[in-house]
């Protein structure tokens, strides 16, 4: 999902809290082992993602670190880090769904369709609750979505809200989505707040401006808080602000997820020493021959390390090729 409007350059920081005297100090060795995983951040509002990824970098202390899924600054919840080797798995986090939660203003519709833009139009709400859970079911299923005019998606090499910010007009294609689940929480009309369960690529913000033309009174997202990405969920993420007290008080393992953790839906392998040589070296190895092309499967070495993302390519017999993967320092 996109929540909000890309917004300029915020000056927002982590504070450093001061290091008690005596507190363990991780060694080189201890960091060399643990920077390879996933972080489920908390992200509050007023901060970019990039600000969540430049705080990751500075208390692991390298630069391959990245997230899996912009969350925008006026949003807030569950952004998914990838550190170290975790980096090269994210592409594998584009299919799994995600929660929201969502608060829309009915009657006012914004230049960006979410509480960041200018006021275009405000019309009286006489929808009754009834009338809004009916025109959502429009909404359930694969349809077809027109992004904002402020989006981050390219036209003709340029975003489009820099385009919609010089005055341009905008006009972008729709693009499938599929939203799974749509469930009303509270209405306190012109406000109603929704939980949505939708795929990658989904705009909360416009779902809120179609819902608002369906319903012929014109709306814009008011408030957004992402509450899963697959299996991140955000009652286990940790606040961004605490982040560095909790690598300093628990060290590391106690911090960063493993980094098989979104490929666990995957079949395992587990390999000799001979065969992760082999593998590592790019070599194809035998599958199974109930295997489909194109499937994918996890590798393990004989010390319990993922060491390569597997792909079934159509033999006879069918082969395992190695599409990704993993050394480790001694």
């Amino acid at each position: 999902m996109r929540g909000s409007l890309p917004q300029p350059r915020r000056h927002w920081r982590v504070r450093r809290a001061p290091r008690p005297v005596g507190q363990h100090q991780h060694t080189r060795d201890e960091h060399a082992a643990m920077r390879h995983g996933f972080l489920n951040i908390a992200k509050p509002m007023n901060c970019t993602s990039h600000d969540v990824v430049n705080t990751v970098r500075r208390v692991v202390g390298q630069r391959r670190v990245g997230h899996a899924g912009t969350l925008d600054p006026l949003a807030c919840g569950v952004l998914v880090v990838g550190v170290g080797h975790g980096t090269r798995l994210i592409e594998y986090l584009a299919d799994t769904r995600k929660t929201y939660r969502a608060g829309i203003l009915l009657g006012r519709t914004t230049t960006t369709d979410d509480s960041a833009g200018d006021l275009v139009q405000e019309r009286p709400v006489n929808a009754a609750a009834a009338a809004v859970r009916a025109a959502l079911q429009q909404f359930i299923g694969t349809i077809a979505q027109v992004p904002p005019a402020y989006a981050a998606v390219h036209v003709q090499g340029t975003r489009a809200y820099v385009r919609a910010r010089r005055g341009e007009t905008v006009a972008l294609a729709p693009r499938e989505v599929t939203v799974y689940r749509l469930e009303v929480l509270d209405v306190q009309l012109p406000l109603l707040t929704l939980e949505v369960e939708c795929s990658t690529g989904t705009y909360i913000r416009a779902l809120a401006r179609d819902l608002g033309e369906a319903l012929g009174c014109g709306a814009h997202l008011d408030s957004l808080v992402r509450s899963s990405v697959g299996s991140f969920s955000l009652a286990d993420a940790i606040p961004l602000a605490e982040l560095e007290e909790r690598v300093a008080d628990r060290g590391w393992q106690e911090v960063i997820l493993p980094l098989d953790l979104p490929l666990r839906h995957w079949p395992a392998r587990r390999l000799s020493g001979e065969e992760t040589a082999q593998v590592l070296n790019g070599v194809r190895m035998a599958a199974d021959s109930a295997v489909s092309s194109g499937q994918f499967a996890r590798a393990y070495d004989p010390q319990g390390r993922l060491i390569a993302v597997l792909q079934a390519v159509d033999t006879t017999p069918p082969l395992w090729q190695p599409v990704k993967v993993f050394r480790y320092n001694p």
